[in-house]
């Protein structure tokens, strides 16, 4: 690594370090850095634990412990100036472990997790909104395992076993060099991928995106998204044989969730069904969470009329460490999945959405003001 001199126009090196001179740890540095930068590895992740140590029948305690995007495992294994040479093995016995955590299992773990860094938090409204799905019971979970390997030098057993896993199984591992330097007094960390190169990983990521359209688990959330589908179908066709005229556009989708607009960007009221539960809600998404804790807190003064017209308690939901709030009703102990429950839902749906608008949508135009006045 060098350092450029535009007035000389030349480069000099950066003196390369290593982490046991400048007295780091694994535990107290190295780890801290990659928990507190959710995308050090290049995407994000959701750490949910650290110095896990809790598997059956084992002492054995892994680094981190981690979620990517696809709702998989991801296994962590730091190491320091030195990979060792068995930390391959290492990890392919934490990820076997990891394999068999189901995704309440997961989401306990990640509450242990919350209660002890971040208090107040709970851990399957953080999981759904970082997979991007509207309710905990729809994320998937743990479909399958990824191991990254961290240290400043790899010895050769290490990545040589890593690339025989990677071109003969297939297995999800990457190995990140990690290096410190020092210019002028000022540390710099670089991070760079070594196993597996660009080309094999495309390779690997079309091979595995394959394997998963095949496998049984995308063959049941396909069946998943049919029902949903009718049953959407079902409800759109008893909803719009009302005065209501917020889901006539609207077509079923494979999702657990329909919204409807009500004349404000990303506000609306929606339909949602889970496999425990039916709901509806006043759904506030704006890009600006500032934004959609203002409205919150204007409908929120106004609770004892929107509940008035309701007719009935509602939960009311401000959500302080995320983006949305929302406003809403539920049912529990009916399945969607259970077309015997559909009847039941079907009517839920249909009263209560009407009551939903009914009290909400006559506040839409005042929330309106309120908000070009604020961005005036």
């Amino acid at each position: 690594m060098f350092i450029i001199n535009r007035k000389e126009n030349r480069v000099a090196p950066i003196e390369e370090k290593s982490f046991h001179d400048l007295h780091f740890k694994e535990r107290d540095h190295l780890q801290e850095w990659i928990v507190h930068n959710p995308e050090f590895f290049g995407e994000e992740l959701l750490f949910i634990q650290k110095e896990f140590d809790g598997f059956e029948n084992t002492r054995e305690r892994l680094d981190l412990l981690a979620l990517d995007k696809a709702g998989n495992i991801v296994v962590i294994e730091n190491k320091l100036d030195d990979s060792g040479r068995d930390v391959t093995w290492q990890v392919l016995k934490y990820a076997s472990y990891c394999s068999s955590l189901s995704k309440h299992h997961i989401r306990n773990i990640y509450q242990q997790y919350l209660d002890k860094y971040e208090k107040g938090n709970d851990a399957g409204v953080q999981i759904a909104e970082f997979l991007g799905v509207n309710d905990f019971e729809e994320a998937e979970l743990n479909k399958s395992q990824r191991m990254i390997l961290v240290a400043a030098k790899f010895r050769k057993e290490v990545t040589s076993t890593v690339l025989w896993l990677l071109n003969n199984y297939r297995l999800k591992i990457q190995c990140f060099k990690v290096t410190p330097f020092e210019h002028n007094g000022e540390l710099i960390l670089n991070i760079e991928k070594i196993i597996p190169v660009k080309e094999v990983e495309e390779f690997i990521i079309s091979v595995a995106e394959k394997n998963l359209e095949e496998s049984d688990t995308q063959e049941k959330v396909k069946a998943w998204h049919a029902t949903r589908r009718e049953y959407w179908s079902k409800l759109l066709e008893a909803y719009n044989k009302t005065a209501s005229k917020t889901f006539q556009n609207i077509s079923p989708t494979k999702d657990n969730w329909l919204m409807g607009g009500v004349g404000l960007g990303g506000v609306g009221v929606v339909f949602c069904v889970t496999g425990k539960s039916a709901r509806v809600e006043f759904s506030i998404s704006r890009p600006s969470q500032d934004e959609n804790k203002f409205i919150f807190d204007l409908l929120m003064k106004k609770k004892d009329i929107i509940e008035s017209d309701f007719g009935g308690k509602l939960s009311w939901e401000r959500n302080d460490n995320l983006k949305f709030s929302k406003i809403k009703d539920e049912i529990t102990d009916v399945n969607v999945f259970e077309p015997s429950d559909w009847d039941t839902m079907i009517k839920y749906h249909v009263d209560s959405m009407l009551r939903l608008e009914n009290a909400i949508k006559k506040h839409i135009k005042g929330i309106k003001q309120h908000i070009s006045k604020l961005n005036a």
